[in-house]
């Protein structure tokens, strides 16, 4: 590889780690028209095997915001990013795909200030594309592996 393909693959995973952080981002401070715009348009996101809904990124965000609702605190660990750039790992190509773990714990609303009692985790599988706008989601699949919840049942759909 020739430095100037390694200094442009190094940019481009800073750029891809830095949507990815941008994303738990605006889903934790529920800032739904931030997260919309990280999608590259026609993007779509499938969170039913947390229990949620699929469908393109503004359907996705009205139900993220009257589901997150449930709860006053939200914090999003996004872990283990992997990251693959079109068909082979050393291409720079315009499209990516990052499969990283996660954590969420989070704090059902009226419960003060105490430690979270509602805790999931799982794997994001993200498809990005390069846009004019740089990298953007073309797709998010979440598959929510385990989740704790506290001894009353917490709001349906969430995770």
């Amino acid at each position: 590889m020739t430095q100037r393909v390694e200094l442009a693959t190094l940019r481009d995973r800073l750029a891809v780690d830095e949507l990815i952080s941008e994303y738990a981002v605006a889903v934790d401070d529920g800032d739904w028209e931030a997260y919309r715009g990280l999608f590259a348009p026609g993007g779509r996101a499938d969170y039913r095997s947390a229990g949620g809904t699929e469908g393109d990124a503004g359907r996705v965000a009205v139900w993220l915001a009257e589901s997150m609702r449930a709860f006053s605190v939200r914090q999003h660990l996004i872990v283990n990013r992997r990251v693959r750039f079109g068909v082979l790992e050393q291409d720079v190509g315009d499209t990516a795909d990052v499969r990283a773990d996660y954590v969420n714990p989070m704090r059902l609303a009226g419960d003060g200030t105490g430690a979270p009692d509602f805790v999931s985790g799982g794997r994001y599988a993200f498809g990005l594309v390069r846009t004019d706008d740089g990298w953007r989601l073309r797709q998010v699949v979440i598959e929510e592996k385990w989740r704790r919840t506290p001894e009353r049942s917490a709001p349906a759909g969430v995770g």
